[in-house]
């Protein structure tokens, strides 16, 4: 068995000019994926579930080390041993749906801080972290002051490229998108899924498995909203601008003014708005 697709065809009636046809649709897939964590501290062994979030399935393995990495578990690429599925360990119904991270011997990690904060779905993202203090305490530093100065023609050019690589999008118009940028316009990693902060994680978890911890280079930019998780998960990755086709949330914009980024939004239509850190964007 492979895992399960990004795409799957439902039955639908079409109503178009007062005539009406049975066809088939393409959707964007969603299922539950599992993330777990598992290694051994101080003699013991361990093997916790941590977080449960509706994806579109591909990408898995990017998508649990692109969570714990920008949640503040994973610090290096060193830490991590392997990632796998937890094929058979439910069953036909969920198979694929369960991805368990093995860390090195002797890394710990603080479960009960997990317990309390954790919880992720397609809609809200890493819920229960009440205030920009909590996301200091688990690691979260504020952006240097340097980083790429990006023209704004090269933000203007973002949009197109994204929607001229978003493959499921194309084929279904139902489904979020996170690009990772350099300062030049050049793509570098874009991944597609059901739950923006899902994307930036699989784009952030490609760097990350790809040995890049700290993305002080690059620009990420998202469809749809620049929410409080998409900022809070580019500054644990180091990353020091974010960039929205929609509008940004009003603590978005607090995070990003607190803690150092740049923060751009409506960037569509040959236009955007700049919330913060304006230094790095050339007019």
């Amino acid at each position: 068995m492979t895992p399960k697709r990004t795409l799957a065809k439902v039955p639908v009636r079409k109503i178009k000019d007062g005539a009406s046809t049975n066809e088939k649709d393409l959707v964007a897939a969603e299922e539950p994926l599992e993330i777990r964590i598992s290694g051994e501290a101080a003699g013991k062994r361990f093997d916790h579930g941590i977080a449960v979030t509706m994806r579109t399935p591909g990408d898995d393995y990017e998508l649990a080390a692109g969570f714990l990495h920008t949640e503040g578990i994973l610090r290096n690429p060193e830490d991590l041993r392997e990632i796998t599925y937890c094929v058979g360990a439910d069953k036909q119904n969920q198979q694929y749906n369960v991805v368990r991270v093995r860390l090195r011997d002797g890394v710990a990690f603080d479960l009960a801080r997990l317990q309390r904060n954790f919880y992720a779905s397609s809609s809200c993202g890493i819920c229960g972290k009440a205030s920009l203090d909590a996301v200091r305490a688990a690691g979260c530093e504020a952006i240097a002051s340097e980083g790429p100065k990006v023209p704004a023609k090269v933000v203007l050019g973002f949009a197109e490229t994204l929607r001229a690589r978003q493959s499921v999008f194309e084929k279904t118009g139902g489904i979020h998108a996170a690009a990772l940028f350099d300062a030049a316009g050049a793509l570098v990693v874009l991944r597609e899924d059901i739950g923006r902060h899902n994307a930036v994680d699989k784009a952030v978890g490609e760097r990350f498995l790809a040995g890049q911890t700290k993305l002080s280079g690059l620009i990420l930019f998202v469809s749809g909203r620049a929410s409080f998780e998409i900022m809070q998960k580019a500054a644990m990755a180091g990353v020091p601008a974010v960039a929205a086709v929609g509008a940004p949330s009003s603590l978005a914009v607090d995070f990003a003014k607190e803690f150092g980024q740049t923060l751009l939004g409506f960037v569509r239509d040959g236009r955007f708005n700049i919330y913060a850190g304006a230094e790095r964007i050339e007019a």
